[in-house]
């Protein structure tokens, strides 16, 4: 009698071969993403080791030079955009979102702060030099430059991008963003009181840093929601909790640091290049420092856009401009203070600066208005880009407050016409000064 012998169904050997297959393919994907998290550090190098001269003698002429830096800021927005959606497995997306903006607009403190420390430094006296400018009218050029920056270009392209990518013609927050929108409009009223005061002192820093505080409490007592992962953020969700914490906390270090050693030298050539054409100092400080300090926020929003997240761009350029308009403009008459050796020195305001406060707050409280209802139109991100284009033609004072009135009578307009907009903005602003998680949020 025959023994009977196990057989293999027919069916089980092409199914563990689509399983092999399967499973080879994923591994192959994985080792994809990790080579792309690779790539973006590696660019970071060879900025690195001119930073640390380790190439002594032999790193590139200048323009070359600058290039290294901005391509090592682009490797280190990669690398906080990424990190920025792992996080939001261990936080809320709020918080990931406000910390991504804290840390892409490093570069921009580092530039803004450098120049109220020698602006304090020079009004006692001390032999220091910011060109043929004071160095106060520099620290604010720098200031209202990256704050208008933001918004002008920043929300517009987003908006735009995303309708020439999908076809869409507009971006809708979450409700979630009310925190943002509430926040940036108190800081905004708040600006009202400088250009009034025509300075920026201690007591700037107490409001505008209290505003922060609140605002980053806010945002840690959101609710964490599962984020839809896909690419390097993927692979490195699926690492161990521990591993994948660790990883994205070195993800965000490196990249900080990245930043900080590359945005002054990057801002620093490009100034110097500007120079060279005879262009005013005053502008370069103001838009050209300002456009590099302010490129990793920039390209981290672009790349949301392009991976169809454009909510998250938006989110967070909104979220750098509630950063910058509270903590940074708080912190200069710190800096400012330290450097002149008085705790009671304010940071005074000229006539230009005046202007240059007041016009970034009129366009602050239109691009309010603009969101007011969550969302934002081509249309509406047109109205955004022009007039912040339409600037750089006339330097003229009084078409310039003709400018800062127009923004204002837009946000009084949008604001009367539309019933939608004046709820979300009073919902907002209730939000943002109510306890954080009471009530809840509207999606």
């Amino acid at each position: 009698m025959k023994r009977s012998v196990a057989r293999t169904p027919d069916y089980a050997v092409p199914a563990a071969a689509i399983l092999l297959h399967l499973v080879r393919d994923e591994l192959v994907h994985v080792k994809k993403q990790w080579g792309y998290i690779a790539a973006a550090v590696g660019i970071t190098l060879p900025a690195l080791a001119v930073r640390a001269g380790l190439l002594g003698s032999a790193h590139p002429p200048g323009p070359w030079e600058t290039i290294l830096f901005g391509v090592a800021i682009l490797g280190a927005a990669f690398l906080l955009s990424w990190g920025a959606e792992v996080l939001q497995l261990d936080v809320s997306q709020g918080l990931a979102i406000a910390l991504l903006a804290f840390i892409a607009v490093l570069p921009e403190y580092a530039v803004d702060l450098i120049f109220a420390w020698k602006a304090g430094r020079q009004d006692i006296g001390q032999a220091v030099s910011c060109g043929i400018e004071h160095c106060r009218s520099l620290s604010i050029a720098n200031m209202t430059g990256a704050n208008r920056l933001l918004i002008g270009l920043g929300w517009a392209a987003v908006v735009l991008i995303w309708w020439k990518r999908s076809g869409r013609r507009e971006v809708v927050l979450p409700g979630s963003r009310r925190t943002d929108l509430g926040f940036l409009f108190v800081a905004t009223a708040w600006a009202g009181t400088i250009v009034l005061r025509r300075q920026v002192s201690l007591i700037d820093l107490v409001v505008l840093g209290t505003l922060f505080i609140l605002y980053l409490w806010h945002t840690i007592k959101e609710d964490v929601e599962e984020p839809d992962l896909i690419g390097p953020p993927l692979a490195i969700a699926a690492l161990s909790p521990g591993l994948r914490r660790l990883v994205t906390v070195g993800m965000f270090l490196f990249a900080a640091a990245v930043i900080l050693s590359s945005a002054e030298p990057f801002a620093e050539g490009l100034v110097h290049t500007g120079e060279q054409f005879g262009l005013d100092t005053f502008l370069l400080v103001q838009w050209l420092a300002p456009l590099a300090s302010e490129a990793p926020e920039m390209i981290i929003a672009i790349l949301f856009v392009l991976r169809a997240k454009p909510e998250l761009g938006l989110g967070a350029l909104v979220s750098s401009k509630v950063n910058q308009w509270t903590l940074l403009v708080g912190t200069l008459p710190l800096v400012y203070a330290i450097a002149a050796k008085s705790a009671t020195a304010p940071l005074r305001l000229d006539t230009r600066q005046v202007e240059e406060v007041l016009l970034t707050m009129a366009q602050s409280l239109f691009a309010v208005a603009v969101l007011a209802n969550l969302r934002i139109s081509k249309a509406e991100a047109l109205g955004l880009l022009l007039p912040f284009l339409a600037q750089f033609a006339f330097q003229n004072t009084t078409i310039r407050y003709g400018f800062a009135g127009a923004y204002m009578l837009g946000f009084v307009v949008l604001l009367a016409k539309n019933p939608e907009a004046r709820r979300g903005l009073t919902q907002a602003v209730k939000h943002s000064m109510s306890r954080p998680g009471a009530g809840a949020r509207a999606d």
